[in-house]
């Protein structure tokens, strides 16, 4: 084993020829293709995944002969060999006719054949969907695969990791890793965080835009598809190292707690857990402590609250990948992917305005965050087989301290500190075969998974000071904390969620012939077992003295001497639990589904894939003591997908599909919690239902050259059910639920262009500079049921966005070890939450948002500088309730304009980094 992780040098002289062999129709790979070397005896076939390698091959100029029963011979010369590189040919092969089967020899150049494998790949896929490859990756300075799928059409990223389609926010979105649903990163929304996955570790992403049969169905924006890669091309291993700069953060003044080198590697040291002899909370609901227990419980809480100030340090990048791959005499072969990533960030969000209803707040927010990351795939291919045992870990911890000042009601000022801990973490692994049955290319797939997710939040502590108004210019008049009472002024939490999921699947796939024409068959079966457990315990010291002079001088201390050891020992405060069961859930969901599909081709122009997907799903979430949630449904989800082929380089599609979106367990939970950044309690909903969609979409595309593309769709979406957050009113507060909207749509026109701009003139300069552009333009309304007296009576869908506009440069020089890319993302203005009586709907303002990335090649293409800048122009984020209904942000209410829930600034990114690969 050290031998084949260690040693490459045995092939350090040669280079490699490797590709895929697919139908030049329909885009699927072909099993079994046999490739020679012409002139020689030397060869090789295509693996299950349609994929060859030829080794151990020395400099030179080669011609390669592809065959392939009942497909035209094809003979691609000039392909050169640059040892110790990898050339990359993937070939198309096209159905040979009855009357020259097996007699014709197609002939074309290396450079040819790889225009037209690029045209097959963007033009032969059977729904509308928008992808890149590894090849293209590699031409980018892309870290992660958030970075990728900001240069895939129609796809933005949010807080640099969600995915939005189509302007459609992430639940209406779903992702798969491997062929296997990645479950939710995020505790309270349905969200995977895109960036903890290395861009060089991917083989192929995909967004698909309409469903087939055999696709996940919970989606109305896309489904993101990401395979990464299991046997590599070559052995490798490469390291990357990088530092960035924040404008408004690195080297400034940054307020945090104690920390230790775990909290450094994404670890809390369990000091700030609940001790194990904790009493529990029916021994406090009940009040029989002996008020020594109590005294020994408070005192065995985490007190150190105690807050130093230091110079914020720049961010952090480590990334350390390693490949190996071997070949046996017998042809199989055996490949590993390991990789690691580690990141750290320290934050500062200064001055976040709040000024809306009865609040006029400044928040300062000081974030430490690392992020822990690994990967490791293995793979045995052995005849016309293939064993793939995939696996991914990645993990969060963010500290977050807070301070927030200003005037409630206006009559009190206030000095609230907040003490935030959440620790993260997801576990993948995922074991899966790929066969070919038989003869020909029938093939059988099936994937076996289990992810755990966890998700911990210890002592997450609120504590609020204030002081009348009046008294404001009175230094005499001390702040006084709110501390004879629980509540959101004085409370910790401690919840922690775990949730377990497992998943199998198998799919088999047939080829046949129908009308003269070639046709595919595929059925597919799965199951999936959800299981999760959240407790919560909302627990503090309540000051009980009855001495008023006491109480006072009690109240005024500043926060890190408040909860000191020595007024526990007084028996100033007592232990006291607010909430009760509903505040813990435990929830599991169980889902069956079965598809049929049918991929059919009618002549030479038309290609028809349609059929059904059933599934079956029930849910259950229930507190301590009873089931309060109980549901399940059997859903039939068609889908038809049409393609006609115009001409060579352009298709006109059309297609129809069914798809639903179900509520996350958190949203059916009657778990309840005060979000001090939201300034209300979050509830979930019981009675939420599953939300249907009814798409239909029509797209004309054009690929005038390879790699080129200009496209324009026309999309609906008709929502039965619609899931979205809302603001509803509890003793004048805005808290925030779910709730189901019976109807909604959403329809919209997309328009994409990818050109290089050698149209302009000749010169290199033109000639590899290439622009791209993609708009989306919609329109979504909802008429609102629910409460005749909410504000807004008809609004858009809740996330949805009236367009989306993702345009950009890219230009390479010095033979492509120059590369400069400017990115711009503008998303129209939506909305965060839905209106209540007495609040409008909350809105999210749009702002511009420019990205550069320039990269250097060195050290014979090896090593590889990367300058990026994020957010260049920097522009404020506002939230905010659009109260003079004018349709933008205005700024306060008091100059007739709107309120605003929260304003501030990231700052710009700059960041260099530096990866070499052996």
């Amino acid at each position: 084993m050290l031998v084949f992780f260690l040693s490459a040098a045995a092939y350090a002289q040669t280079g490699k020829i490797s590709g895929v062999v697919s139908d030049n129709k329909t885009g699927e790979t072909l099993i079994g293709v046999t490739i020679k070397i012409k002139g020689t005896t030397k060869g090789v076939s295509t693996d299950v995944d349609g994929k060859y390698t030829l080794q151990a091959m020395a400099n030179g100029k080669y011609v390669l002969e592809f065959s392939y029963i009942g497909y035209q011979t094809k003979e691609i010369s000039d392909i050169e060999v640059k040892a110790p590189a990898v050339t990359n040919l993937s070939v198309t092969l096209s159905e040979a006719s009855g009357q020259n089967l097996g007699e014709v020899v197609v002939k074309a150049s290396f450079k040819q054949e790889s225009i037209n494998t690029l045209y097959a790949q963007q033009k032969n896929s059977a729904l509308i969907s928008d992808g890149i490859s590894s090849e293209q990756i590699k031409k980018s300075p892309d870290r992660n695969t958030s970075d990728v799928l900001k240069r895939v059409s129609g796809a933005t990223i949010q807080d640099n990791k969600f995915v939005i389609v189509r302007g459609l926010s992430d639940r209406y979105n779903t992702a798969t890793l491997d062929n296997s649903t990645l479950p939710s990163t995020e505790a309270n929304k349905k969200a995977f965080s895109f960036d903890i996955v290395p861009s060089n570790l991917v083989d192929k992403i995909t967004i698909s835009k309409t469903a087939t049969p055999d696709l996940p169905a919970d989606f109305a924006g896309g489904a993101v598809q990401i395979v990464t890669k299991d046997i590599p091309d070559q052995n490798f291993l490469s390291f990357g190292v990088g530092y960035g700069y924040n404008s408004q953060s690195t080297f400034k003044d940054f307020l945090a707690t104690k920390k230790n080198a775990q909290n450094y590697l994404g670890f809390e040291d369990g000091s700030k857990q609940l001790a194990e002899n904790f009493p529990s909370s029916e021994q406090v609901a009940k009040g029989t402590l002996t008020n020594s227990k109590s005294i020994a419980a408070l005192k065995s809480l985490p007190n150190d609250l105690s807050v130093k100030n230091r110079s914020a340090l720049p961010t952090q990048n480590y990334q350390l990948s390693l490949g190996r791959v071997k070949h046996f005499e017998s042809g199989n072969t055996f490949g590993a992917l390991i990789s690691a990533t580690y990141r750290n960030a320290q934050t500062i969000n200064q001055d976040v305005e709040r000024n809306f209803y009865v609040y006029n707040y400044l928040d300062n927010q000081y974030k430490f965050s690392t992020n822990l990351g690994g990967l490791a795939n293995f793979a045995y291919s052995f005849g016309k087989n293939k064993i793939s045992f995939k696996n991914i870990y990645n993990r969060n911890y963010d500290d977050t301290y807070a301070e927030r000042t200003g005037i409630k009601d206006g009559n009190s000022l206030n000095r609230f500190y907040a003490f935030d801990i959440m620790q993260k973490s997801l576990f993948k692994t995922t074991l899966e075969g790929d066969h070919q049955i038989g003869e020909g290319n029938n093939k059988l797939k099936w994937t076996a998974s289990y992810s755990n997710i966890s998700n911990n939040q210890p002592n997450q502590l609120k504590i609020n000071y204030t002081k009348p108004l009046a008294a404001q210019n009175d230094p005499s008049v001390l702040y006084q904390a709110n501390i004879t009472s629980l509540g959101k002024d004085n409370t910790r939490l401690f919840s922690d969620l775990n949730e377990n999921i497992y998943a199998g699947d198998v799919n088999y796939s047939t080829p046949f012939k129908l009308f003269d024409a070639s046709s595919t068959f595929k059925v597919g079966l799965g199951s999936q077992y959800r299981d999760r457990n959240f407790t919560a315990r909302f627990i503090g010291a309540e000051l009980i003295t009855n001495n008023p002079a006491l109480q006072t001088q009690i109240r005024s201390l500043p926060v890190d001497q408040i909860f000191s050891q020595s007024l526990f020992d007084s028996g100033a405060y007592r232990l006291a639990e607010v909430g009760g069961e509903l505040d813990s859930y435990k929830a599991n969901s169980f889902t069956n589904y079965g598809y049929l599909m049918l991929d059919q081709k009618f002549g030479e122009n038309f290609r028809a894939v349609y059929g059904a997907r059933v599934e079956s799903y029930n849910v259950k979430v229930m507190s301590i003591s009873k089931t309060y949630v109980d549901d399940s449904q059997v859903d039939v989800l068609p889908s038809v997908n049409l393609t006609y082929s115009l001409t060579k380089k352009a298709n006109l599609r059309a297609s129809y599909y069914r798809t639903l979106a179900r509520p996350e367990f958190r949203e059916l939970s009657l778990s309840s919690y005060y979000d001090y950044e939201l300034l209300g309690n979050i509830t979930g909903n019981p009675n939420l239902k599953r939300s249907l969609i009814d798409n239909a979409d029509i797209r004309y595309e054009i690929y005038p050259e390879a790699g080129q593309l200009f496209s324009v769709s026309a999309f609906y979406k008709h929502f039965t059910n619609a899931i979205e957050s809302y603001r509803y009113d509890v003793l004048s507060t805005p808290d925030v639920s779910f709730f189901n909207t019976p109807k909604a749509y959403t329809y919209g026109l997309e328009f994409e262009g990818r050109k290089n701009l050698n149209f302009i003139g000749e010169s290199n300069l033109f000639k590899n500079t290439i622009a791209y552009v993609n708009l989306s333009l919609i329109k979504s309304k909802v008429t609102n049921p629910t409460d005749q007296n909410y504000i807004d009576k008809t609004r858009p869908m809740v996330g949805q966005s009236p367009y989306v506009i993702n345009a950009g440069l890219q230009h390479s020089a010095l033979d492509n070890k120059l590369n400069f890319n400017i990115l711009y993302n503008k998303i129209g203005r939506r909305i965060v939450q839905a209106s209540g009586i007495n609040f409008p709907s909350t809105w999210e303002n749009p702002r511009d948002v420019i990205d550069l990335q320039v990269s250097y090649k060195v050290l014979k293409s090896k090593g590889e500088f990367k300058l990026n800048a994020g957010d260049i122009l920097n522009q404020r984020s506002i939230i905010y309730f659009d109260y003079n209904g004018d349709k933008k942000y205005n700024g306060s209410v008091g100059n007739g304009g709107d309120e605003t829930f929260s304003s501030y600034k990231s700052g710009t990114n700059i960041s260099l980094s530096f990866n070499y690969t052996f």
